[in-house]
């Protein structure tokens, strides 16, 4: 049982990863998404694996999954017909919210309709104060009267999230009892999903939860049905949106941490590659099938953020900081009414796919205009099994190039432009607009078409360098191979720092210590090591929101050398001066959540993996020339490399093509390439 397998579900195509972990070999392969039923993809690619003789059943461990189920469900409002059960008094809490405007500047944009309407909205008397305090007890009588309302409601899932229950959730648990008592399978607690301060997003957060629960029930126990029957050993594990790993069953409960499941495993991956490489300040630029995700990663780490948004609706969880914006591969170019051209978020995803795959979809999109601009090549992709269409790409850039008067090669060229732009805006979202000069960083480019739009992204930005790793289109799969096993636990308790917290802050670390112990005990049968993170989160008082400040607890201790109030002051005064360039050393800060992270120590892919390989003087043969426009009229005879041949230590001046199974990389002219002992393409930009 040496083999652990990542599995990616995309758009386009599902992609797998697969490791031994004894020789330390490693194979890549990916197959066409089956959106209806992403599980059939899975099996089919494992089918094939195994058929095909490259992979024993017997010999999987682990499959590790990163999945857009949930996230889909929510984009396309596919989810379950949820009812709510809350405080009396806070029935409309979830459509007030926090009246804030989707767009700070347009007055007439709403923010998404509630996924609970307010007829499936129920309230119950019942007051915990904030101290943890009931104030006023709830009533057996009350739960069973609310319990047959909801039922007669016709509601799938059901949202308890009653006032302050993550301080005392005593009143939350007897109506989730009941509830399950009276045959309704799926309930999600506020107190379960995310016990943390913060009233609406607790409550919006839960009810993503209960929405997402009888899909996502279903999806994994179809899944898990198929890898019991192909690999009978191996364990499911689900990444989430933290960017670590969690069983199967923690997934079914749990969907909404699976919200940024797949970006997150490509930034883990992201990281794994740009410590390989040597560089420890890289942006990252994952371009799929129907969206392009971009994040920041620094000091070789990537940042995490608990103030998320999926959909519209605001989720309060441990995300990977992931900026998305609508541009894929298979994002549609179409002319507003103001007569100009724009590209997404409108994607034809794997099916019917781009005009170009010939199967049925005659919309433009960006694959069908790298296409006719030849940076892709006719022949097709995935080795052939992709065959493309360049008539039908130009059929269907045809009508949009006659309402702008130009010809299909400038509307193509004009549509890559607009992309380009697009995902330009959002990586300077996550580093101009917090602090970071784009030109201090790396472009680390990943997903099928990543690196063939990197260098007039990096160009708009001012980046001179380029890292495409070894399988771009499959990074977000290998990403899951280098992700732990993990699991976040919080505990809210506001306190000023002064000479009276510490106790308060070290009752809070106890409990959360039983907590990640009775996970570790539950979720591992086998003896293993894990390691504890501590943070707090931490403001000036009167301040809105908080940062993340890593600590010690054994520094809060009273036989610490350190000074605990002292201690916590000057890390929140430093970390508050780094991100926001000022400090005031007068004001008093103040915690308000107290944090553990438990992290199952050793992941299968390690950096040793990534072994210097023999080096290679001069330049590697080309296999084939064609006509590529790189935006100023189509050069003739650029060579084409196949990735393969391109060994670490070799180098290459553009224009060059360089292709491969999951993805093609562009070198424009002038642009100089080698292969660093990682076997990563990095491309200095001369422009």
């Amino acid at each position: 049982m040496s083999t652990v397998i990542g599995v990616d579900v995309g758009g386009t195509f599902t992609d797998f990863f697969v490791l031994d972990t004894e020789t330390r070999e490693t194979l890549v392969h990916k197959t066409s998404s089956t959106p209806a039923d992403p599980s059939e993809a899975i099996a089919v690619g494992l089918e094939k694996l195994i058929s095909s003789g490259q992979l024993d059943p017997l010999s999987i461990s682990r499959i590790s999954h990163g999945t857009t189920v949930a996230t889909n469900a929510l984009l396309q409002r596919k989810g379950a017909t949820v009812a709510l059960i809350n405080t009396r008094g806070f029935r409309d809490l979830l459509e007030i919210g926090r009246q804030t405007r989707p767009h700070m500047y347009s007055l007439q944009i709403d923010g998404p309709d509630p996924l609970v309407p307010r007829e499936r909205r129920f309230e119950v008397s019942e007051r915990v104060l904030s101290s943890g305090e009931i104030l006023e007890p709830l009533s057996d009588t009350d739960i069973d009267e609310t319990i047959a309302r909801v039922r007669d409601s016709g509601a799938e899932a059901i949202a308890v999230c009653l006032l302050f229950a993550y301080q005392s959730p005593e009143h939350e648990q007897r109506i989730r009892d009941a509830l399950i008592s009276a045959g309704c399978r799926y309930v999600s607690t506020s107190h379960e999903v995310q016990p943390e301060f913060r009233e609406f997003e607790r409550m919006s957060t839960t009810v993503l939860n209960a929405y997402l629960l009888p899909l996502m029930s279903g999806y994994l126990q179809v899944l898990e049905g198929a890898i019991n029957r192909l690999a009978p050993k191996a364990a499911l594990r689900v990444n989430q949106s933290s960017g670590g790993l969690m069983s199967a069953a923690q997934a079914a409960r749990f969907p909404v941490r699976t919200t940024l499941s797949g970006p997150a495993a490509g930034v883990v991956g992201a990281t794994y590659v740009a410590r390989s490489a040597g560089r420890k300040n890289v942006l990252t630029l994952d371009m799929g099938g129907t969206s392009a995700d971009v994040a920041l990663i620094r000091d070789t780490s990537f940042s995490i953020t608990y103030e998320g948004d999926v959909g519209g609706f605001p989720v309060r969880l441990p995300m990977v900081d992931v900026n998305a914006v609508g541009a894929g591969g298979g994002s549609v170019a179409w002319i507003e009414r103001d007569g100009l051209m724009k590209v997404g978020p409108v994607s034809t995803g794997a099916n019917p796919g781009p005009a170009c795959y010939d199967l049925g979809g005659d919309q433009p999109t960006v694959t069908d205009a790298n296409l006719i601009l030849g940076r892709l090549d006719a022949s097709g992709l995935l080795k052939g099994e992709l065959p493309l269409s360049l008539s039908r790409a130009r059929e269907a850039f045809a009508p949009i190039a006659d309402q702008l008067g130009c010809t299909v090669d400038q509307a193509a060229l004009g549509c890559i432009d607009i992309v380009v732009a697009n995902m330009a805006r959002a990586i300077r979202a996550v580093s101009v607009e917090r602090g970071y000069n784009p030109k201090d960083f790396s472009l680390l480019a990943f997903g099928g078409g990543g690196p063939l739009h990197a260098r007039p992204v990096a160009a708009s930005l001012g980046i001179k360098e380029i890292i495409v790793p070894l399988h771009p289109g499959i990074l977000c799969a290998q990403g899951l191979l280098a992700a732990d096993v993990s699991e976040n636990f919080v505990i809210t308790r506001r306190v000023a720092v002064n000479d009276g917290c510490t106790a308060i802050l070290l009752e809070a670390y106890e409990s959360l210590l039983v907590e990640a112990k009775n996970w570790y005990e539950s979720e591992f049968t086998e003896s293993a090591d894990y390691e504890l993170e501590a943070t707090l989160d931490m403001r000036y008082i009167g301040q809105n929101f908080e940062i993340s400040i890593p600590i010690d607890p054994n520094a809060l201790r009273p036989q610490s050398t350190n000074d605990p109030v002292e201690y916590l002051r000057t890390a929140f005064h430093d970390a508050h001066e780094r991100l926001y360039g000022t400090k005031n050393m007068e004001a008093i800060p103040e915690v308000v959540n107290c944090r553990i992270r438990a992290r199952l120590m050793g992941t299968p892919l390690q950096p040793a993996d990534y072994i210097e390989q023999p080096r290679q003087q001069g330049s590697p043969l080309a296999t084939a020339t064609r006509s590529v426009n790189f935006g100023d009229g189509g050069v003739t005879g650029v060579p084409v490399y196949a990735r393969a041949d391109i060994a670490p230590g070799t180098s290459l001046v553009g224009p060059a093509v360089v292709e491969q199974l999951d993805t093609t990389t562009i070198v424009f002219p002038g642009d100089r390439v080698f292969v660093d002992a990682a076997s990563n393409l990095v491309i200095e930009v001369n422009a």
